[in-house]
């Protein structure tokens, strides 16, 4: 079953999945199109957004590698795994996937917040109201079934990065909290900073 998500809403990850050790959060976005117009027009750039995970103990970020992305593809603890950066949002379905390994994760670990940043948006001059099609959803790794699907159509013009969402321990079970929240942040230093 899955469900779409309003901006703080709150999913039980194990309430009605019983079992559930493993989840996948997948990132997706539609590519730039090319527009045709003359001759000597400008080529638009492709957007390259970038899907990273913070590992936090007692709410906070103990450090650097605390934290999963494209540079950083496999936590020390091999229970969150980036599994490969997209540079454009080509192809159909996820672009970016983060795998995590719920029943795992270490038990210091308290909570796991999902961003999304777009790489050199300053630089490129790019937002969010310029991508297309852009969505996160939460995925039970064991049969693959869709949980939760975030869609994010609202318009984020002028923001160039996202917290969308965080997988929190709760009296002894996994949820999801659904956040949404764009920033200006201009890179992912930038946002880990929020969680220091």
């Amino acid at each position: 079953m899955s469900v779409s998500l309003q901006k703080g809403q709150k999913v039980s990850l194990s309430k009605d999945n019983a079992g559930l050790s493993k989840v996948m959060i997948g990132l997706g976005w539609d590519e730039v199109q090319q527009k045709k117009k003359g001759f000597f027009s400008a080529k638009p750039q492709d957007i390259d957004c970038d899907a990273s995970a913070f590992l936090l103990i007692n709410g906070k970020l103990r450090g650097k590698e605390d934290i999963v992305y494209f540079g950083n593809l496999r936590h020390q603890s091999g229970t969150v795994q980036h599994m490969g950066d997209n540079l454009t949002g080509a192809g159909d379905g996820d672009d970016e996937q983060i795998l995590v390994d719920l029943a795992q994760v270490p038990s210091e670990y308290d909570r796991i917040v999902i961003v999304v940043n777009i790489y050199q948006a300053v630089q490129r001059k790019q937002h969010f109201g310029m991508i297309q099609n852009a969505f996160i959803r939460l995925v039970d790794g064991r049969t693959n079934n869709e949980m939760c699907h975030y869609n994010l159509t609202e318009d984020y013009s002028g923001m160039t990065a996202m917290i969308f969402g965080e997988v929190y321990r709760h009296n002894g079970e996994w949820k999801f909290n659904a956040i949404g929240q764009g920033t200006s942040d201009p890179g992912i230093g930038e946002l880990a900073n929020r969680y220091i």
